[in-house]
């Protein structure tokens, strides 16, 4: 799962790389971070983590937010780590990309509208 962020005006990628029981990688630009089981920040992170159907092609929200900007419509044909969505949340701008590749079924949000952690954005087919 990737994510783009901003805080004070400089851009971060992050991307989730390994998750499982005992270990979460997470990678912050360059830089590689591992969490075993029993450190506290891994307990954080998969609290944070919404839960996924990859046999399902949804674009979820991965915080809380307000939506800036959408950047798909209906029909459309996407690929991969295209920017779907610009989600606004504690003064910060987060670029939400598509995990995947396929047809836009169903834009399920508009500009300014209010998003929960876990809500369906948009659905490929």
């Amino acid at each position: 799962m990737k994510f783009k962020f901003n805080i004070n005006g400089k851009k971060y990628d992050a991307q989730i790389l390994k998750e499982n029981d005992k270990i979460i990688k997470v990678k912050v630009q360059d830089k590689e971070f591992t969490f075993k089981e029993k450190e506290e920040e891994i307990r954080i992170a998969k609290t944070n983590l919404p839960k996924r159907d990859f046999k399902k092609k949804e674009i979820i929200a991965p915080i809380t937010g307000e939506v800036s900007e959408v950047f798909v419509k209906k029909g459309e044909f996407i690929k991969r780590e295209k920017k779907i969505i610009l989600l606004s949340a504690m003064k910060m701008e987060n670029e939400i990309v598509s995990e995947f590749e396929g047809r836009v079924k169903n834009v399920l949000i508009k500009k300014n509208q209010k998003v929960n952690k876990g809500d369906i954005l948009v659905i490929l087919e």
